[in-house]
């Protein structure tokens, strides 16, 4: 059990009033409820918080500080390869070659991706969402053209070909 003293409790109920983000607020709170003499599963109850993260935040808070209460360990979120200017450069590339009727496929497309990132992809996920978040589309050839004549129809007009021919 991990004591929080009630001028720690002033202290955090301060810092509740500077801070704007409501998870940052929920974490201070919980820890001062804690130094006012309330106990883990009570700060639950009140907060939505599991009691055995209160026991971690007041752990944290009393052996690392209060910084390292309010630092936020999420990851960020934006995992971009390439701010927007350069992603509008690097399929300026390829827009050029589709309007000249080359076939692109996307094994090329991510070994210019790997080579403009100067990072190896394991997977061609990391392309295919990049091409999505630039709307750009999956196309491919169909195998047969779509108003092709069926086989019958194409059998029925060689036999006429031949007998006119003689």
């Amino acid at each position: 059990m991990y004591k929080i003293s009630d001028n720690d409790a002033k202290k955090l109920r301060e810092e509740m009033k500077k801070t704007s983000l409501a998870r940052m607020y929920k974490k201070l709170q919980a820890v001062a409820l804690r130094g006012e003499g309330y106990g883990n599963d009570e700060i639950a109850l009140i907060t939505g918080y599991n009691s055995n993260y209160v026991g971690e935040l007041c752990k944290t808070y009393v052996n690392l500080g209060l910084e390292e209460l309010k630092a936020d360990g999420r990851k960020g979120g934006n995992n971009r390869n390439m701010d927007e200017l350069e992603a509008a450069e690097f399929l300026e590339q390829f827009e050029d070659l589709a309007k000249k009727g080359q076939v692109i496929t996307i094994e090329n497309i991510a070994k210019a991706y790997d080579e403009a990132t100067e990072k190896e992809h394991k997977s061609l996920s990391t392309v295919y969402y990049f091409l999505h978040s630039h709307d750009w589309r999956i196309v491919t050839p169909k195998s047969e053209h779509p108003g092709k004549a069926s086989d019958e129809a194409i059998e029925a007009s060689k036999k006429l070909t031949m007998s006119l021919r003689r």
